[in-house]
């Protein structure tokens, strides 16, 4: 049993690091306390499940830095990786999933494997030896959460993860919604036609921002601040940044034409993508929100196209709860205060499916070897996943350390290469090419 690898939190990165350590012989136990102790946010037992967007976001893996890490896990054999591409949904250039048949498959192949096993306890203290990965996410229980803040001497940081609501799509009215991704994009026509768009003119905009930013929302419970996540803003918090500001954002009417009336350009777009493999459902792009239950069906059914919408999922609104990884980890996810232990995931201070995935896929390997006796080099910052790391467990400023997606800013600059807009097609093409050559090399030197 000292040789066996113990993984609290059965989500992205957990099933990750999972899938990684055992892929490399090593025994591992997977202690997830859902379905027996559950969340609000979560629905099912099962691992991996997606409880806000159904999007992995762009699939680009030459001038995108999230479609970079994709590219990477893919070549790591990730099975989050892998399931995402079984599941795809037509998303234009992104990639999106059936989330239930997502889910499922992770939780399939991880319980098939013969290295692999569930234990449904609630772990509510951190182990004195053992080799371990916390992976328990935004929805870290209480408990568990106490037990860190105690270790570490530090206040947990939260922000605001908000969900967005999903509509029944028999209920959107298609005389004045259509299909169409942003600017046709798309190698097929399912692609090119993966999202649905409801106009609105300028009368019917500004009287949805008044509505928005009437509505009663959500209040914060004690002790609670607002510390949102700029990626992942309430649609009501940025209305109140600007009346402008959604137009620019979520409802951006760029790159859209509307068939039903292909002569007026209408003022703003909101767009709502496919959620399942049967398109029965859609999700509203960008409108995660921490308005009320009623409030919301009034405001989301000012939206021409959903003015008789069904809503099979609302949104909602969730702390997030994350370390100060720079004072607390070491480069290879270790707490410093107890090297046994690892984090992974979105716990750690990455935001976003791909990346806390990739921190578990990071964190299985490490702990994989370190299990067997054997030390990995370490991962180069030049990569997608290595500028991640880097970042979060160092590069950033402490005193002001914030959740982060992975972006081309964290990547050491390509030498030769032309900085500004200009010259930003060849300069991400540059940092993606080396990535993946030294991804690959790091691969092989890991062996």
């Amino acid at each position: 049993m000292t040789d066996t690898l113990h993984i609290v939190g059965g989500g992205m990165a957990g099933s990750e690091a999972a899938w990684q350590a055992a892929s490399a012989g090593i025994d591992v136990v997977i202690h997830e306390m859902r379905p027996q102790t559950g969340t609000f946010a979560h629905k099912t037992g099962d691992l991996a499940e997606m409880v806000c967007s159904n999007s992995f976001r762009s699939d680009d893996d030459e001038q995108n830095a999230v479609g970079l890490l994709h590219w990477e896990m893919r070549a790591a054999g990730s099975l989050i990786m892998d399931m995402a591409d079984t599941h795809r949904l037509p998303a234009g250039g992104a990639l999106a999933v059936d989330r239930e048949a997502f889910s499922q498959g992770v939780t399939e192949r991880l319980m098939r494997h013969p290295k692999i096993r569930r234990e449904g306890s609630e772990v509510t203290s951190l182990p004195e030896d053992g080799h371990w990965i916390f992976a328990t996410g935004p929805l870290t229980s209480d408990a568990l959460g106490q037990a860190i803040r105690a270790e570490t001497g530090a206040e947990a940081l939260a922000f605001f993860d908000a969900i967005a609501p999903i509509v029944h799509f028999d209920s959107i009215d298609l005389s004045k919604a259509w299909f169409q991704s942003r600017y046709d994009k798309g190698e097929t026509e399912e692609e090119r036609t993966a999202y649905l768009n409801c106009p609105m003119d300028r009368a019917q905009y500004e009287a949805f921002i008044d509505a928005l930013l009437a509505a009663e929302k959500t209040a914060f419970h004690e002790g609670e601040t607002a510390g949102y996540f700029d990626g992942c803003l309430p649609i009501e918090v940025m209305a109140e940044r600007g009346r402008e500001t959604l137009r620019h954002g979520p409802m951006k009417p760029v790159g859209l034409t509307n068939p039903h009336a292909p002569d007026i350009k209408a003022h703003a777009i909101v767009q709502l993508r496919r959620d399942n493999a049967l398109g029965t459902l859609y999700n509203i792009v960008g409108f995660q929100t921490k308005m009320k239950y009623g409030a919301q069906t009034d405001v989301f059914r000012m939206i021409p196209g959903l003015e008789n919408a069904r809503f099979a999922r609302l949104g909602g609104i969730h702390r997030n709860t994350f370390l100060n990884s720079p004072t607390l980890l070491d480069a290879e996810l270790r707490l410093r205060s107890k090297p046994h232990i690892r984090f992974a995931g979105q716990v750690t201070g990455v935001e976003g499916y791909v990346e806390s995935s990739a921190m578990g896929l990071l964190a299985g390997r490490l702990a994989a070897a370190a299990i067997k006796g054997r030390s990995l080099p370490a991962v180069p910052a030049t990569t997608a996943t290595g500028a991640l790391v880097t970042h979060i467990t160092g590069g950033a400023e402490a005193k002001t350390f914030q959740p982060m997606n992975v972006n081309f800013g964290l990547f050491p600059p390509v030498e030769g290469l032309k900085g500004g807009r200009r010259g930003r097609r060849d300069r991400y093409k540059g940092y993606t090419d080396r990535a993946k050559a030294d991804w690959t090399a790091w691969l092989g030197a890991e062996g």
